[in-house]
């Protein structure tokens, strides 16, 4: 039975500890809770009684009589001062200040130190990749001691996700212009010399009937012959325009034009060749040269004897007789040994009335200089002519000198070796050496044709047309067998090609290699260039 509170009594239960109406403690404290509580009081009055707690162990008699003040219990039972204990709450509330303001920090930095990976969208069947954050780190010291904040937990990482690469700090170069390959199983050909000889067949060149050992066997040891290598008509002059314009002859460029005169009415057919008589063609015909300037490649035309032009008083570049003329160089003179009809440069207008005539159509001890240079100086296409006396006539240039092939050693044995022991020739050269035609006079002329034998629109049909021989050779309509030797880093030395081609095959290869419209009669479908049958030299 329960019992009435002794400060207002009110009832209350037996196991009732405070009085629900006056809030009063009904029974005593217990006994530990009772010690701690005179403890205090006797902290706040400055005297610390010797208390046995029940719960504690005494301390031996040493410590008691140490004269230590307040230490009459076991730690356990220790309660600090209030200065202590007062700082001791100034120490924790500093401690959370410090832990407040680090997390503070890093949520007002994460915009800054967190850094997303934005993947590429994945496909429609998948689930669009998380973005990925660094975790930043941030220590916060408080109280003498390092506390570290806790990171946030990190987002899953895609397994293909990969880190952005650096941005540079360079802006790069716009890309140039692609560069139009070569057909498939050409070589990277970049600079293409032609060495252009005057009238030897293969057999007094190349064969053993040949004058020469430079070019019978040097020569040949060195590149790739071509035996079935043909001129195109008849006429030095007329096979060299051939050579860097795919034009048929006419009368004139047919006789080496003695009169320096423009073709009439020149007019051009629907094969783009033009119709007329006469030597100088039209601006508006195409040319290597133009195709290689508009294509932004370059040309240069070294003609052996233009420099003697200085003793002549004439020009010592870009050659040419007044139009509507007589050539005053129509053969060579004790101070000057260069004719006209061996540069077929002169012979067009889109040349020599454009102002690059005079840099570009040179003479030869230019090539020197040029060659001395870097290759990414050097032309595209250099043709290279040595003068009425190296050029290998049948008649003498002066009384004892060589004729024939022999006397175009001296000329090769200087020029060659300087080509191949370039840059340019290094760098992707092709090197090719033939003659403008056979043989036209004597005792065994040789007009034969062969690939194409057009009916040229400026010349009477050949005599007997239909005379043909074994293969796709023809007895006449042409400018004979001259044959070709072909040097290059391309080209496996002392090898032969028994393939057969001509002038207008080698303009169509030099388009082919620098990726060019084929023009005049190398656009004729019969017609075809050098393959790698002929760049053997593998990989």
């Amino acid at each position: 039975m329960g019992k009435n509170c002794s400060e207002c009594g009110a009832s209350r239960a037996p196991d009732q500890r405070y009085c629900l109406k006056c809030g009063a403690r009904l029974g005593s404290l217990p006994a530990a809770i009772a010690v701690q509580i005179q403890r205090l009081r006797s902290f706040a009055t400055g005297r610390i009684p010797v208390v046995k707690a029940t719960a504690a162990k005494a301390k031996p008699a040493a410590d008691a009589g140490s004269g230590k003040r307040g230490w009459p219990y076991e730690r356990s039972d220790f309660m600090p001062s209030p200065r202590a204990a007062a700082a001791a709450v100034i120490g924790m509330l500093a401690l959370g200040v410090a832990l407040g303001s680090a997390a503070d920090q890093l949520a007002q930095s994460a915009g800054l130190t967190t850094i997303l990976y934005e993947e590429p969208a994945p496909p429609a069947e998948e689930e669009p990749a998380p973005e990925v954050a660094a975790e930043p780190e941030v220590a916060a010291e408080a109280s003498g001691e390092e506390a570290t904040a806790a990171a946030p937990p990190a987002l899953p990482i895609p397994e293909e996700a990969a880190i952005p690469e650096e941005v540079p700090s360079e802006v790069p170069e716009a890309p140039a212009a692609p560069i139009e390959e070569a057909p498939p199983g050409l070589p990277e050909v970049k600079h293409v010399f032609v060495i252009v000889l005057g009238e030897n067949g293969y057999e007094e060149t190349f064969g053993e009937a040949s004058t020469s050992k430079y070019l019978k066997e040097e020569l040949p040891s060195q590149g790739e012959v071509l035996p079935n290598y043909y001129a195109v008509t008849k006429g030095e002059l007329a096979n060299q325009i051939a050579i860097i314009s795919g034009q048929g002859p006419t009368e004139d460029t047919a006789a080496n034009c003695p009169d320096y005169a423009d073709i009439a009415p020149g007019t051009e057919s629907p094969e783009g060749q033009v119709e007329g008589n006469g030597c100088v063609y039209p601006a508006t015909t195409k040319t290597l040269p133009a195709q290689l300037t508009e294509d932004k490649l370059t040309w240069r035309a070294y003609n052996e004897g233009s420099e003697d032009g200085v003793a002549a008083g004439q020009p010592t570049s870009c050659r040419h007789p007044a139009p509507g003329t007589e050539d005053p160089n129509k053969a060579p003179t004790a101070i000057d040994s260069y004719v006209t009809w061996r540069n077929p440069f002169v012979y067009f207008h889109s040349i020599i009335d454009a102002p690059d005539c005079a840099k570009e159509d040179v003479g030869l001890p230019e090539l020197t200089k040029d060659l001395q240079g870097k290759a990414t100086r050097f032309p595209a296409f250099a043709y290279i002519a040595p003068d009425a006396c190296h050029r290998g006539a049948e008649a003498p240039c002066e009384e004892g000198a060589p004729t024939g092939p022999a006397a175009s050693e001296e000329f090769l044995k200087a020029v060659v070796p300087e080509i191949q022991e370039s840059f340019a020739y290094k760098d992707g050269g092709l090197l090719v050496i033939t003659s403008a035609q056979a043989r036209q006079g004597g005792e065994e002329p040789d007009a034969s044709s062969c690939c194409i034998a057009p009916d040229y629109p400026n010349l009477p049909p050949p005599e007997d047309p239909e005379a043909t021989a074994t293969g796709p050779v023809k007895e006449t309509g042409g400018g004979g067998r001259v044959g070709a030797v072909l040097l290059s880093p391309f080209i496996e030395p002392g090898t032969t090609s028994e393939t057969y081609f001509n002038h207008f095959s080698l303009l169509a290869t030099i388009e082919e290699l620098f990726s060019l419209e084929k023009i005049g009669y190398a656009a004729e479908p019969a017609i075809t260039g050098f393959d790698e049958s002929i760049f053997n030299a593998g990989g």
